[in-house]
């Protein structure tokens, strides 16, 4: 019962503050959480475990009201460099940050 988020273009730190309200609680509760949380990566949070829940019930026959999200990460993805002009001619480094979720859902 996984479901994986790749290269998320929002910095790792900014998505944990979502992730780490979420952890442990039953699917249907957590999505009520994130529906309500007034954060950018809620939404796509939420796409994650609803994607998780799916794939347990598809793939392993499993009723989603006893599922639990029993762990997820927020990893380092890829850093997208880019450069702002600045005066006399000279750039400065600009780093996009990006993000790698992962969830995982058990049961009670």
């Amino acid at each position: 019962m996984k479901a994986y988020l790749k290269n998320y273009r929002q910095s790792p730190r900014k998505v944990r503050l979502v992730t780490d309200l979420i952890q442990g609680k039953s699917v249907a509760q957590a999505l009520v959480l994130l529906s309500y949380t007034p954060k950018r990566a809620s939404l796509q949070i939420s796409k994650v475990i609803k994607s998780a829940a799916a794939n347990a019930e598809q793939n392993f026959k499993m009723d989603v009201a006893d599922l639990v999200v029993h762990s997820i990460t927020v990893d380092k993805g890829i850093t997208l460099k880019r450069s702002m002009p600045r005066s006399r001619g000279m750039s400065s480094p600009i780093h996009k940050h990006t993000s790698n979720v992962s969830v995982i859902l058990g049961t009670k």
